[in-house]
């Protein structure tokens, strides 16, 4: 693949004269995902937080459209460049933003959406090109996509010899990502693991307002969605279907979307009624917001995140929830906590982490997080836990829990703790004997358990 600065193909000619003609008609899905996956390419925005907020503006198969090219186009980004090179005989390099994404939205749509005619998926990639001002490259867009559809078998990765590149170019993931990953995990996982990648995760939830589960598992099944308990996190539930009837239940404070292994951070910390609780890196509230629910808003729990625009996202989550024991309250854990030595009976520690096991959700992590920033993430999190262990009484518990499959975040991090400070010891995590790691902390993976990959440990100040 070739890489370099952004070429020219695409752009209107200077001085081109323009003529009165009928605007270019393109479907409100396909280019609300235009305009999503520019603002993930030019404003390193997330495409989850843009696809939720442009919900109400589309229709629900629109909506429905959007979401699986958007993603869709984000989790096979290499693959499809390879396709674009391979159909244009150009370099992506020398492709303007506008016209590699009609053709990385055409090509998704070719591929993996059978049942859009090739015809309407060719069409709208020509539209969007006269639409987005680079009507000079209608002609190679359209060319390219009619030379798809005539080969619709060639695959790029058949083509390479190296299994690592063969790996990284069929799942579409950076290739040092690949090589590290078989270098501790050996090629065949690794290869599952980034296949699990580009999979849409399950849909999880958690009761909220109790005593309406059964009434909310009867609302849910009448309105077409198939519900099963979780047999990861306690209390957890698995849906599909029904996704409209979903979100107003969610909006209604009702239930709470959050993925198993997520909700399984708020068990390990075992809060009890009447402890003093904090969350060291609490935006945007999911597992706060659970560990106040385990304890029916019995205790005091401490938000704290350096984000004050964060946190007050969580505390109208908090409100919705009808959740009065949360205080939020503006820090930096990395510098210093603005509490006493042992003022807390229960500590957790969500820790900033590159995120590598929400893939799923976040494909656009995997183009942007670099080898250098694992170490330097490291020394975060360990700053993060050091402040942390200072505001934990003795005989309390702390808990630390990222989304990342990295060992340098995980087990690396809490050995090193566990050198460096004494009077810590590591409990075993109170979750199935499938999850536990020899250690006691525990691992979720999702090509093995189907949730997001977490860590967590629990440990204790003697």
């Amino acid at each position: 693949m070739s890489a370099g600065k952004r070429g020219t193909v695409g752009r209107s000619p200077k001085g081109a004269r323009n003529k009165p003609e009928r605007a270019p008609q393109v479907s409100p899905a396909r280019l609300s995902s235009f305009e999503i996956l520019r603002r993930v390419e030019e404003e390193d925005a997330y495409a989850s937080v843009l696809l939720a907020s442009n919900e109400e503006g589309l229709r629900a198969e629109d909506r429905a459209l959007s979401y699986e090219i958007v993603l869709g186009v984000l989790r096979r980004r290499l693959w499809l460049d390879y396709l674009i090179e391979h159909y244009t005989r150009r370099s992506i390099a020398k492709l303007d933003l506008p016209v590699l994404l009609a053709l990385r939205m055409g090509l998704y749509q070719l591929r993996f959406l059978s049942r859009i005619p090739p015809s309407a998926v060719v069409n709208e990639a020509v539209n969007l090109a006269h639409l987005k001002r680079v009507r000079s490259a209608a002609g190679l867009i359209n060319a390219a996509l009619r030379r798809a559809v005539r080969e619709p078998e060639y695959d790029p990765a058949a083509h390479l010899s190296d299994p690592l590149q063969r790996v990284s170019v069929k799942h579409s993931h950076p290739l040092w990502l690949v090589k590290r990953w078989a270098g501790w995990l050996g090629l065949e996982e690794a290869e599952r693991f980034a296949e699990a990648n580009n999979e849409a995760p399950p849909v999880a939830f958690r009761f909220v307002q109790r005593d309406e589960e059964e009434a909310t598992l009867d609302e849910l099944r009448a309105a077409g969605a198939s519900v099963e308990a979780s047999r990861i996190a306690p209390g957890a539930w698995r849906v599909s279907g029904a996704s409209a009837r979903l979100r107003e239940l969610a909006g209604k404070g009702r239930i709470y979307i959050q993925d198993e292994a997520s909700q399984l951070v708020a068990h390990a910390l075992h809060a009890q009624a009447g402890e003093r609780i904090l969350d060291a890196c609490a935006a945007p509230g999911s597992k706060t917001t659970h560990i106040a629910s385990l304890v029916n808003d019995g205790a005091l729990l401490v938000a704290g995140d350096v984000h004050r625009h964060r946190l007050s996202a969580l505390l109208e989550s908090c409100a919705r929830q009808n959740l009065k024991s949360v205080r939020a309250i503006v820090h930096d854990a990395a510098a210093s906590l603005p509490f006493a030595s042992e003022t807390f009976d229960r500590v957790l520690v969500d820790a900033p982490c590159t995120g590598t096991g929400t893939l799923r959700r976040n494909p656009e992590i995997r183009w942007r997080i670099r080898a250098e920033d694992i170490p330097a993430l490291q020394a975060l999190q360990l700053r993060i836990l050091r402040n942390a262990a200072k505001v934990v009484r003795r005989g309390g518990r702390l808990v630390y829990s990222t989304c990342s499959v990295e060992p340098e975040e995980n087990e690396q991090t809490i050995a090193h703790f566990l050198r460096e400070e004494s009077g810590w010891k590591q409990l075993s995590v109170e979750v199935a004997g499938r999850f536990r790691l020899e250690d006691g902390a525990a691992r979720i993976w999702p090509q093995r358990d189907g949730a997001d990959g977490f860590f967590i440990a629990a440990l204790e100040r003697a």
